[in-house]
């Protein structure tokens, strides 16, 4: 902290915002999460079966999974059995009362079930309803089941990850699924915004494939402008050839970002190639950008006289970027990483610990809050029904003998 500042605590910027979470496994959870991490009430409304996520191997604390764990912070967990009329009647009344319904359901579902926007915005106007599937609300395939890979796949995004002439493969984080979700927070925040000059509420369609359509952003431009296909990208960029990873001795890696004249003769300094930027085939981007191949070998073996932790203080001391490809182990335990809060320690009351990865929106002078262990299912059905429907005790012992809602046990 810079000398003279000061932290304070307060409620995160979403303090107040109710939100019913009718999500799961992945897409809708990680946003509601983004929400809850902003200081909303978020209410993750499970079926008494649970999410799906909750069981999925290898790992669990206690009964839930790690994946659970990840991406169910800071939330209340209900359970209602909405397939009953009595369990629908309750959802109806808490989404009266929220602000944002967000569910993942796939198209027609919550219809077919008796919960729809249309009706619902009646008894709620401000009511925003988001909503993430696979290809969204309309169109040829707008029926079809989604998971990330398949939109990977189905966007081009997938052609281009992997090495040339060999497979495409997946990118190892979910892109599919986390990039609908940041949409649907970043959405829903929209319309909370321009309910405040109208009143209304919105319904908001997300569809995982549109998102990952929007993410080929200048590889899409390129092809739309040229017609040409673009294919495998392997560890390069498809414009900077100085912009790539390269294996160091003991087969350790690194990625360098040598995209200006200084950095390019920096990188040529550090590596005892200071001859190359003489030559004639190298000597501006575009140069090196079409001689390419040629200069790939030549950096790759310069690369193998030390392993990637010696060359990255003397690339940066010469200015140019450079990082080591990290592992996950790696990645987490880095100092950067550690000082920025982005490993949290939960703990729950039972005393069930976990690690996640942490919160990327930090606010300036202001301390992060605490964060919540994700709910156990059902923990908080009691309580939240009963303060926020105003159900007596005895109301809610009927409703759970008959099986329409359960608490912890």
């Amino acid at each position: 902290m810079a000398p003279g500042t000061e932290t304070t605590s307060r409620p995160g910027p979403l303090s107040g915002i109710q939100v019913l979470d009718l999500t799961q496994f992945l897409a809708g959870p990680f946003s509601t999460q983004i929400l809850a991490d902003l200081g909303a009430n978020v209410v993750k409304l499970e079926a008494p079966s649970g999410d799906w996520s909750r069981t999925l191997p290898p790992h669990f604390v206690g009964s839930d999974s790690c994946y659970f764990l990840s991406i169910n912070r800071n939330k209340k967990g209900v359970v209602i059995d909405m397939k009953t009329l009595e369990g629908l009647d309750l959802v109806k009344r808490l989404a009266a009362r929220c602000d944002i319904l967000m569910e993942n359901f796939r198209p027609g579902v919550l219809d077919r079930l008796g919960l729809a926007f249309d009706d619902l915005s009646q008894r709620n106007p401000g009511l925003i309803w988001t909503s993430i599937s696979g290809f969204g609300q309309d169109g040829p395939y707008r029926d079809r089941p989604a998971y990330d890979m398949i939109v990977q796949a189905m966007s081009g995004g997938m052609s281009l990850t992997g090495e040339p002439g060999r497979a495409a493969v997946r990118a190892g984080i979910p892109l599919g699924d986390l990039t609908a979700g940041m949409y649907a927070a970043i959405g829903s925040l929209a319309a909370l915004e321009e309910r405040k000059q109208t009143g209304r509420g919105k319904f908001i369609d997300i569809s995982m494939l549109d998102c990952q359509v929007a993410m080929l952003t200048y590889q899409a431009a390129y092809h739309l402008h040229s017609g040409e296909v673009p294919g495998r990208q392997g560890s390069g960029h498809e414009s900077i050839p100085t912009y790539r990873s390269f294996v160091a001795a003991n087969q350790t890696g690194l990625v360098i970002a040598a995209n200006t004249e200084r950095m390019w003769k920096g990188l040529c300094e550090v590596l005892d190639r200071a001859a190359l930027t003489e030559d004639q085939r190298f000597v501006t981007n575009d140069d090196r950008f079409k001689n390419r191949e040629a200069l790939w070998p030549l950096l790759e073996q310069a690369f193998l006289q030390r392993e990637a932790k010696e060359w990255v203080p003397l690339l940066l001391a010469a200015g140019v970027p450079v990082g080591e490809v990290n592992t996950v182990a790696d990645a987490l335990n880095d100092p950067q990483v550690r000082h920025r809060n982005m490993v949290l320690e939960l703990e729950n009351d039972r005393g069930d610990q976990a690690r996640v990865a942490g919160n990327p929106i930090k606010f300036r002078d202001v301390d992060e809050p605490p964060h919540h262990y994700p709910p156990s299912l059902g923990a908080d059905t009691r309580a939240s029904l009963c303060q926020t429907l105003g159900l007596s005790n005895a109301e809610f012992e009927t409703y759970a003998k008959n099986g329409i809602v359960r608490e912890q046990s």
